[in-house]
């Protein structure tokens, strides 16, 4: 049909009118971004695209395939899984669960699975107010010390594990380790090692006191070594890392432990520019093409991208403002 309305004119027309009609016109009949399917995405994981709860938007299906098939054949990568995340969506599902935003995809073994992540709280400052609420992120930045999440391309890279404490667990004094996975970003996001941004379980220890342990090897010099309390902090908000429950951050970390992967966040800075123009102008997002989870989209209104260029001053002009305060003395545990 597109040929049949089109060559009666491309005989009467020069040849660059030719060449702007046929561009003009391909892009007229090619799909938008948002709902453009990959031919070659098998019809098994064709079936988990979407915008439903446990789906992965089609957009990020493409992206986080085109890049980890990228890294493959250039030879940076030989895990068969990669991962994606979509920070447009909910920290709670309609069911009250937390909401699954982050996907582990396995073409291989034929396995897709959502799990919950968190993102980036970002910071409330005087010059800049660039804070995330609980349930759904308006602000992305690329900044350090934003505490802000940054779409884009990353691939894993290795991990440290840390010693933060001891907690009480089943009336014992039990040791917290943390794993943290390193993340190397490319373009915005290659500034990831500068930002300490990477994936870990979302759990901290809130000290409380200083346990006498002389005999453990992460004593200080007076033997002693941080005890408190475990918070679990699943799908909320993180620092700008990505976070997952305790059962996915060991399964994340074995799978790419050794065996980097790539992982795709969603969006990138060109996505958030669109998107809030298209708000503002009162455009369908589907009809433009772009895509945003209707439910977070409708919370933060439009979304915004805090350039480093343009935020990094402001947080570094804020430290500095900073007064030295004195290092605080947890009591000694009863």
């Amino acid at each position: 049909m597109f040929w049949q309305e089109i060559y009666p004119l491309l005989l009467n027309a020069p040849r660059l009118a030719i060449a702007t009609m046929i561009i003009a016109a391909l892009s007229v009949s090619r799909p938008g971004p948002a709902a453009a399917q990959s031919s070659d995405v098998p019809a098994w994981l064709q079936k988990h695209a979407g915008t439903g709860d446990g789906q992965i938007a089609q957009v990020i299906l493409n992206r986080a395939r085109a890049l980890h098939q990228k890294k493959r054949s250039q030879g940076a990568i030989t895990n068969p899984c990669y991962l994606a995340m979509d920070a447009t969506r909910p920290s709670t599902s309609q069911s009250g669960k937390p909401g699954r935003r982050f996907y582990v995809i396995c073409e291989s073994k034929r396995s897709f699975r959502a799990v919950s992540s968190g993102y980036g709280n970002g910071r409330k400052l005087k010059r800049a107010n660039f804070s995330n609420g609980r349930q759904c992120a308006k602000n992305f930045s690329n900044a350090e010390g934003s505490k802000l999440t940054m779409g884009g391309s990353y691939v894993t890279a290795e991990t440290r594990t840390s010693f933060k404490g001891y907690y009480s667990r089943s009336g014992k004094r039990t040791p917290f380790y943390r794993t943290f996975l390193l993340f190397d970003g490319e373009g915005e996001t290659n500034n990831a090692r500068e930002r300490a941004i990477g994936g870990h379980q979302a759990t901290f220890l809130k000290w409380q006191c200083r346990l006498q342990k002389p005999e453990s090897p992460h004593a200080d010099k007076d033997g002693y070594v941080f005890f408190g309390r475990l918070v679990d902090y699943t799908s909320g908000r993180s620092n700008g890392c990505t976070t997952w429950s305790q059962t996915a951050s060991k399964e994340i970390i074995t799978l790419v432990e050794d065996n980097p992967t790539t992982l795709y966040i969603y969006p990138e800075s060109g996505d958030i520019k669109a998107v809030a123009s298209a708000v503002k102008a009162g455009k369908s997002l589907s009809q433009a093409g772009l895509y945003w989870n209707e439910t977070c989209r409708k919370a933060i209104g439009a979304p915004k991208f805090w350039p480093k260029r343009n935020l990094q001053p402001i947080i570094n002009k804020w430290r500095r403002s900073l007064k030295n305060q004195p290092q605080r003395v947890l009591p000694v545990c009863r």
